[in-house]
């Protein structure tokens, strides 16, 4: 994401593929919200977009290393406690950790931690209902954006 431009007008490629990567994070948040599950046909092409975009950019290895960055991370979490997130939020992390960090660190790290403060107090705030079990991919997809966006308009 070019950053470059903060305070004045996107291009029209810029909006486009700002409205790419919105489309994609609803269709995730809507099939996670509905199945509790984050399939492979929804992850990994986004991701492999993600880094198309990076390609293009001449960003690859930016990309490619904080995309496995927060996948690592979210891993790690999963492998000690799997119950507590699915492999489909790993993968996920993918795409994110990848599209946040070509906004910059600052960005990374914003949706880094914003996501699972946000899955924290969604499942403690839903806990009567849920017993405190509520899908990790939205929180994810609202923490990037979120954090693109302030890193683009803040």
């Amino acid at each position: 994401m070019n950053t470059a431009n903060c305070g004045s007008v996107a291009a029209p490629a810029e909006v486009m593929l700002a409205l790419v990567l919105v489309g994609w994070c609803v269709s995730l948040c809507v099939t996670d919200l509905r199945a509790h599950r984050l399939p492979n046909y929804l992850t990994l092409p986004g991701f492999a977009a993600v880094l198309g975009y990076a390609a293009y950019t001449g960003q690859v290895a930016m990309a490619l290393a904080y995309g496995i960055g927060l996948a690592a991370l979210h891993g790690a979490v999963w492998w000690v406690s799997p119950g507590s997130m699915g492999a489909g939020d790993v993968k996920l992390a993918l795409g994110l950790g990848a599209v946040s960090g070509l906004a910059g660190p600052a960005a990374w790290m914003g949706a880094a931690i914003a996501a699972p403060v946000i899955t924290a107090i969604w499942g403690i705030a839903s806990f009567s209902r849920t017993g405190g079990r509520v899908p990790h991919g939205p929180s994810m997809c609202v923490a990037t954006l979120g954090a693109l966006g302030l890193a683009v308009w803040g």
